[in-house]
């Protein structure tokens, strides 16, 4: 092991015991500072992943009873609820389509259909891999869709003679950026979505939860926005001057989409189960607009009782997969366990840890703490509040993980809001957004790193982008929640 790997390491519990001495000189109660170590320790480990991010979750499981915070009976429930739920759900309906290549048939579908010059071909990449992304993980989107943009764009290179070209640039980053952007629109869409959804349940079970069609309400019009403000920027710093004469670009698309042939038995079933699946979640819970409401299937079936969730849903659905037979692979069903193998078991764990996290700062008494401490932070107006937690959280995302920082900052808003009155999903909502939007540095998320296996773009390419775009992402999320965001809420 290397020895920056061992300060790395010794650096959490470093920073634990220094964290413990500076909250037990300010404040006289023992578990406060206990619990501000050990979340301090989870902070350096998940930021700087000095061990996996799944094993840093599991550190509450036996710090909390070492340092008596609660025992682990009382913690090891954490990891595991209603919202994992939706999450397991969720990622086995994308294996279907996955597995059975509808996920490329819808892909290759918008590109076909929106047309054949090079700003319509981004757009088209763009708008399919936001499509995609509301539904299939950030990573397996970008993946799939890279090998047919770098196609285009040999394509590209062999019509204009130019190895390096404006479009390529343009092409790469488009695609990380609408996969980020995809998945802020749906609540399965990006692990941040979820971790907000159980956080806040879990600090405010007697508010009503937030839905998946509450949710989308609001995310799905504010990302496709965003997603157009990406797409003129990427316009006018690459393809304003950018111009070809009729080429044959289309027949990339075309020969592709004419390989899958017609849609099969299988594709056809998954796609009629994906539908289903949006529907109920999009009509499942009550809605309240203002003085509009709109009663949900969970209402008619059990009035006054909260027995369904979007997980029950996604889980449903998901076994159907299990049930339902192939028809041209005898024998097998829709999805298989080795495929289901496949499901991100550190990312669960990693939620996990942070719904400890969370409980933790309740039961110890450091929210409370910290509440206190930013009580001054209420007498400021509520758009700056929602810009300043934009702005930090968005360019701390550009250098650590955004499921850590999300984990680590939701619990101190939680504090935050309590202190002060502010409506917790005021702070918590662009908070958890805001954390997609890391668009400046390859690391800032795996999106950013997997465009630059194309070789098609430069550090300084994605600087120059990204720099202006976190600046409209922050302008763009604070105006959304604080005119738009009010009215969905119920603030």
């Amino acid at each position: 092991m290397t020895t920056n790997r061992w300060l790395k390491i010794i650096a959490g519990p470093l920073m634990a015991g220094t964290a413990y001495v500076m909250l037990s000189r300010v404040q006289p109660v023992e578990s406060v500072a206990r619990m501000g170590g050990i979340a301090a320790w989870m902070a350096v480990w998940w930021i700087f992943e000095s061990v996996p991010i799944a094993v840093t979750s599991l550190l509450p499981v036996f710090l909390y009873p070492f340092t008596g915070i609660m025992s682990t009976r009382e913690v090891a429930p954490h990891y595991m609820n209603e919202v994992l739920m939706l999450f397991i759900g969720g990622f086995l309906v994308a294996f279907a389509m996955e597995r059975w290549g509808l996920h490329r048939r819808v892909a290759l579908g918008i590109i076909y259909f929106i047309g054949n010059e090079p700003q319509k071909i981004l757009l088209g990449l763009m708008l399919a891999t936001y499509v995609l992304s509301m539904w299939v993980s950030n990573t397996a989107t970008t993946l799939m869709m890279l090998p047919t943009a770098l196609a285009v764009i040999y394509r590209m290179e062999e019509i204009t003679g130019l190895r390096d070209n404006p479009f390529g640039v343009a092409t790469m980053l488009g695609i990380a950026y609408a996969a980020s952007i995809g998945g802020m629109a749906t609540l399965v869409g990006t692990p941040p979505n979820m971790i907000f959804l159980s956080q806040y349940a879990t600090a405010f079970p007697d508010l009503p939860a937030v839905s998946f069609l509450q949710w989308s309400l609001f995310a799905l019009p504010m990302s496709a926005g965003f997603l157009l403000c990406c797409y003129f920027l990427l316009v006018t710093f690459y393809l304003r001057r950018f111009k070809l004469p009729d080429t044959v670009l289309k027949t990339v698309f075309q020969t592709e989409y004419e390989k899958l042939g017609s849609m099969t038995f299988e594709e056809k079933t998954i796609a009629l189960l994906f539908v289903a699946m949006s529907v109920l979640w999009f009509t499942r819970a009550d809605l309240q607009l203002g003085a509009i409401s709109i009663s949900g299937w969970n209402s008619l079936l059990a009035p006054g009782k909260d027995l369904f969730q979007d997980g029950t849903v996604a889980i449903f659905v998901a076994c159907l997969l299990f049930i339902i037979p192939s028809k041209s692979r005898k024998g097998e069903m829709l999805l298989n366990w080795e495929t289901a193998k496949h499901l991100p078991f550190g990312i669960i764990l990693l939620f996990g840890g942070g719904f400890a996290l969370a409980h933790g700062f309740s039961v110890s008494g450091l929210a409370e703490w910290l509440g206190q401490q930013m009580a001054g932070i209420g007498r400021m107006p509520h758009w700056l509040i929602i810009l300043m937690v934009c702005f930090f959280m968005t360019y701390l995302s550009e250098v650590a993980s955004n499921v850590a920082i999300t984990q680590l900052m939701l619990p101190v808003l939680i504090s935050v809001s309590a202190a002060t009155g502010i409506p917790p999903l005021l702070l918590m909502i662009p908070a958890t957004l805001a954390a997609s939007m890391g668009f400046m540095l390859p690391v800032a998320t795996a999106p950013n790193t997997i465009v630059f296996t194309g070789n098609k773009l430069q550090a300084k390419d994605m600087v120059k982008a990204g720099f202006w775009l976190d600046i409209i992402g922050v302008c763009w999320l604070t105006a959304s929640m604080y005119f738009f965001g009010k009215w969905i809420f119920n603030f």
